[in-house]
């Protein structure tokens, strides 16, 4: 449970066990918890502040004219697939629609 809500809580024990308190624990669970908390203030690391999450919004890349190149070709390869489906479509329902001969 508390590597559950570490992770939740980006590594910050006190965090952890605040959310912890309100939940109930497993039989033997408190002094255990009680002896972590010690061992964390200890050495330091019971109240870890890393900074703003990293993976939550990551930063946007220049876009350099390779790039661009390579998503412009993509895009106009795209759209003449979809051009040629509904020709397909088009041209398949009306021979289903319009027999000649």
């Amino acid at each position: 449970m508390v590597v559950a809500e570490l992770g939740r809580t980006r590594d910050n024990l006190k965090d952890s066990v605040a959310n912890l308190s309100s939940k109930p624990l497993p039989p033997g669970g408190k002094p255990v918890l009680d002896e972590l908390v010690e061992r964390a203030r200890a050495e330091g690391v019971y109240d870890l502040d890393y900074g703003p999450d990293p993976y939550d919004k990551p930063p946007l890349e220049p876009l350099d004219q390779g790039t661009f190149g390579i998503g412009a070709l993509l895009v106009v390869t795209s759209l003449i697939g979809i051009g040629l489906a509904a020709a397909a479509v088009y041209l398949g329902i009306n021979a289903i629609l319009n027999p000649s001969g």
